[in-house]
């Protein structure tokens, strides 16, 4: 019987320590590709701009098939399914990226935007952040060891090569809170409705290096008790989140078409 295959990818770019990371986490779960942009990719989303060539560069590597690609995350995983895996893997896994993704932000995300390409291939996916000041979003933490983070990396990831995720749910998303351990405890949380990262003076220059151009938002840890952000700042523990490719509203859809259908 084959291994599993294990398809990796980022936001950070092919030379992140947390992509290094979560691959060395995984390691022995089964076959790796890794397939990750050539360059910087944060906050790109499920983009697929006309700017990049798509063309692919493999990386030497002793221990598994790598790849840097000029695409931005999700049309990472694209050009891997259709051009460097020879069958449907059976997880992606989107990280370590740096800084936590939640909260209504998580669309801006690329880390995210890759786990939602996967989905939209049927393939489960993990998208793994790790919690970082702002000033470290582009850059990463030299002093970050992802000790904690790469546990719960194959923790989920060992759970989703042997179980299904029920319908509906076709992503988790996984936030580490900094200083966590690998003890640090788990819970399941609902995505928080209101915005985390808030634009501050200079959201213009977010394309300048090291300029974020935004601020995390006052008192998180006032949020709606249970939520992943109020899990990440209040309770100090991993939030994970499931998340759903159905963007449909949970609304009533009686009560909404009798509102649009009314003539006065």
């Amino acid at each position: 019987m084959a291994q599993p295959l294990i398809l990796m990818t980022n936001d950070d770019g092919i030379d992140s320590p947390g992509l290094q990371a979560a691959v060395d986490a995984v390691s022995g779960l089964g076959e790796i590709v890794i397939a990750a942009p050539n360059q910087q990719w944060s906050g790109s989303g499920r983009s697929m701009p006309i700017s990049v060539t798509g063309q692919i560069t493999q990386v030497p590597s002793d221990r598994y098939r790598s790849y840097a690609i000029d695409a931005t995350p999700a049309l990472c995983v694209v050009h891997a399914m259709a051009r460097l895996v020879d069958r449907r893997p059976d997880l992606v896994i989107s990280g370590i990226n740096f800084g936590e993704n939640v909260g209504v932000d998580i669309t801006i995300s690329g880390t995210v935007g890759a786990a939602i390409e996967a989905a939209a291939f049927g393939i489960p996916a993990l998208a793994v952040s790790v919690q970082m000041p702002v000033a470290n979003h582009l850059v990463g933490d030299a002093a970050e060891d992802y000790v904690a983070a790469g546990a719960f990396t194959r923790t989920f990831a060992q759970r989703l090569l042997r179980h299904p995720l029920p319908f509906d749910a076709d992503i988790l998303s996984i936030n580490v809170p900094q200083n966590a351990t690998p003890q640090t405890p788990w819970q399941l949380t609902p995505l928080c409705r209101q915005r985390y990262f808030v634009p501050a003076q200079g959201y213009a220059a977010m394309s300048e290096e090291k300029v974020a151009g935004y601020r995390v938002m006052d008192h998180p840890e006032l949020t709606e008790i249970g939520s992943d952000i109020w899990c990440l700042h209040a309770a100090r523990q991993v939030s994970v989140t499931p998340l759903s490719l159905d963007l449909t509203s949970r609304t009533h859809f009686g009560a909404l078409e009798e509102l649009l259908r009314r003539e006065d």
